[in-house]
């Protein structure tokens, strides 16, 4: 066999068996990094739940202090802004968005259905394994005292803080798939009022004294590793776009 400069074979093609050359698409570099982004999220979320649980659910270094401060500083307007923004993250807006995000998402009926189902799905599913978590744990919550709004349950993670980040995502996501190409700056100008929305509802937690801090941050890991789970498994199981080649 002759060679080309360089070593490659003078026909053009590669050593060994073509058939084992992996091609990396767009849904395989999906997965690589949805992949390593939930396995680093549920390691970091793992370790926090274990510190929790083995501290018997007493308040982590900064949870005090924050709770501290927050009682300190209300006047009130802020406690009427704090509670409005709260209230948007459960009930029925947060499904609503989600909702949303799928019609946004897809170019064809068919295809704004089968993305509004799968991510109230996703939201669905997300918020039924935090509870399991929530009762496992089985934290109390800053002392009644401290609150500013009404809140019932175990306090970690938080609910509210996990359905904002999970809405978060699936509106994010929903504009990156919508965006044209090129438009970074569009998509960071539409994604970033967004994103603020999302952990300014889990701020509020604490702020009306109703979560520990790091009842936040738990329900910002669990929802980081439950979402990168689901693009995941939507970059695995579903058929590749039409006008893009399949991956393995």
């Amino acid at each position: 066999m002759t060679t080309a400069p360089g070593g490659a074979p003078a026909d053009g093609t590669a050593y060994g068996n073509p058939a084992d050359r992996r091609v990396t698409g767009p849904a395989t570099r999906v997965r690589r990094t949805a992949g390593s982004v939930a396995l680093a999220a549920l390691a970091a979320f793992a370790l926090l739940t274990t510190v929790v649980a083995v501290r018997h659910g007493s308040p982590l270094p900064p949870d005090a202090s924050l709770l501290s401060w927050a009682v300190g500083h209300r006047p009130g307007p802020a406690v009427a802004t704090a509670r409005a923004v709260t209230s948007t993250g459960t009930d029925v807006a947060p499904y609503a968005l989600a909702a949303l995000a799928g019609v946004v998402a897809g170019r064809t009926a068919r295809q704004r259905l089968l993305a509004a189902a799968l991510a109230l799905l996703c939201l669905g599913a997300g918020q039924g394994l935090r509870r399991a978590v929530l009762y496992a744990v089985g934290r109390s919550r800053p002392p009644a005292a401290d609150w500013a709004t009404h809140a019932s349950d175990w306090s970690f993670p938080s609910g509210h803080a996990t359905t904002a980040a999970l809405t978060t995502a699936l509106l994010v996501t929903a504009v990156l798939l919508r965006s044209p190409p090129g438009r970074r700056a569009r998509l960071l100008a539409l994604a970033a009022p967004l994103v603020c929305w999302g952990v300014t509802v889990g701020l509020t937690r604490v702020y009306l004294g109703v979560h520990w801090f790091s009842d936040v941050v738990g329900g910002w890991l669990f929802a980081t590793a439950w979402y990168a789970t689901c693009v995941w498994a939507a970059a695995r199981l579903l058929p590749a776009l039409p006008g893009r080649p399949a991956t393995p």
